[in-house]
């Protein structure tokens, strides 16, 4: 199953509809194909898909929020209940009498789908407690051979409907998607691997258990012999190896900070989330991807992500930065969004902005042609004025 494009209407916070397009946009030039994922193709089109996506802006612009959007949707299509997804505090501001649309469009064994679900908070009158639950839900379905051209795409004007959801249905729980049923017959659903726990807390992922590669360790840190972590009576066994010293062995990943630098700590995670993204095809989504990184290590996830070698799955990487330059490592902008939070969240595709790709695109960032991508003068004058003081 692959992401083509997702919107969300109506969502506390964003100043209008969020648009994030998987597809590629723009012409797909021959130098193109060697950064894009070729995802199908009739006698009418072929159809790339970006294999990175990222959102640049300020601090609190709402990049965290958008990525915590997109890993919601994704737990959506797995099928988990909508209480239980573990990025739900995006509703936290919705009020009572509020909805919700989200509408994603899907690929999956040469079918275009269409799912729209209208989510809304419930709230019970006797406790006054608030969950999340579906008001309505419509799944289509269409074959690629049915698209004429690339516009065509997501047109379901004249696509019947494959599911609806019924209110009085007696074995779907009212918080889980109409999804269930099609992932069960098609065996099928999108792995995620989301960073956007560590963003804040530099701790080794327990998800991740095992050896670790020798060659990623090395990577990071040449002085590492070895180290692997599996679980032990409830707890986590950790075996920490430098070349020239005694094994080290603790029960608490959060004691390696005491041997081991933040970036090491994060790289084991993210690298880790990678491998394991490219073999399953899926998402790896990481926060502040600069935090703990220098620029080489970024450039190089970037790069692997980008090179059909290493990402023969088409995996999708999906991140937020700071950091302008990582822009310069893209050949194309389409899969770039500038986010913004002036009277709300925005997230605008660079490609709508910029059309030509061989610009500098952290120039351009850095000199706010664009717009609210740097800091303001006033601002900056403002503060001057108070350190002065």
């Amino acid at each position: 199953m692959k992401l083509l494009k997702l919107t969300i209407k109506g969502l506390p916070l964003f100043k209008n509809d969020l648009d994030i397009d998987f597809i590629a946009q723009r012409r797909v030039g021959n130098n193109d194909k060697e950064y894009l994922y070729h995802l199908f193709s009739n006698t009418n089109v072929n159809v790339y898909i970006n294999q990175t996506i990222s959102f640049i802006g300020l601090n609190a612009s709402g990049k965290t929020t958008i990525l915590k959007v997109l890993s919601f949707i994704i737990e959506l299509l797995n099928n988990n209940p909508l209480n239980s997804i573990s990025t739900r505090d995006i509703f936290d501001a919705l009020d009572h009498k509020d909805k919700v649309t989200i509408v994603v469009y899907f690929y999956h064994n040469n079918e275009i789908n269409k799912l729209q679900s209208i989510v809304e908070k419930e709230v019970k009158f006797i406790d006054g407690s608030e969950r999340l639950i579906f008001r309505d839900e419509i799944l289509w379905s269409k074959s690629i051979h049915t698209v004429t051209t690339k516009k065509s795409i997501l047109d379901f004007k004249d696509t019947d409907r494959i599911a609806i959801r019924n209110q009085n249905e007696q074995y779907l729980l009212d918080d889980v998607s109409i999804i269930v049923a099609s992932n069960k017959k098609h065996d099928t659903n999108l792995f995620l691997y989301s960073a956007l726990n560590i963003t804040d807390h530099n701790l080794l992922s327990i998800l991740i258990l095992g050896k670790y590669p020798k060659e990623i360790l090395t990577f990071l840190d040449p002085s590492i012999e070895y180290l692997y972590a599996r679980p032990e009576n409830k707890k986590i066994d950790i075996r920490l190896k430098f070349y020239g010293k005694d094994e080290i062995i603790l029960n608490n990943p959060v004691l390696l900070n005491n041997y081991l630098s933040s970036g090491t700590i994060k790289g084991l995670s993210v690298f880790m989330g990678a491998i394991f993204t490219f073999q399953e095809g899926g998402y790896l989504i990481v926060d502040e991807i600069e935090n703990h990184f220098n620029k080489e290590i970024v450039s190089t996830l970037v790069r692997f992500f980008l090179n059909k070698k290493v990402n023969k799955n088409g995996a999708t990487l999906i991140f937020s930065t700071h950091y302008s330059v990582l822009l310069d490592e893209f050949e194309r902008n389409d899969g770039i969004y500038i986010v913004r939070n002036i009277g709300g969240i925005t997230a605008e595709r660079l490609s709508d902005k910029l059309s030509r790709n061989d610009i500098k695109r952290s120039e351009i960032y850095d000199s706010d042609l664009l717009k609210g991508t740097a800091p303001s003068y006033e601002s900056y004058i403002a503060l001057k004025k108070v350190l002065v003081e």
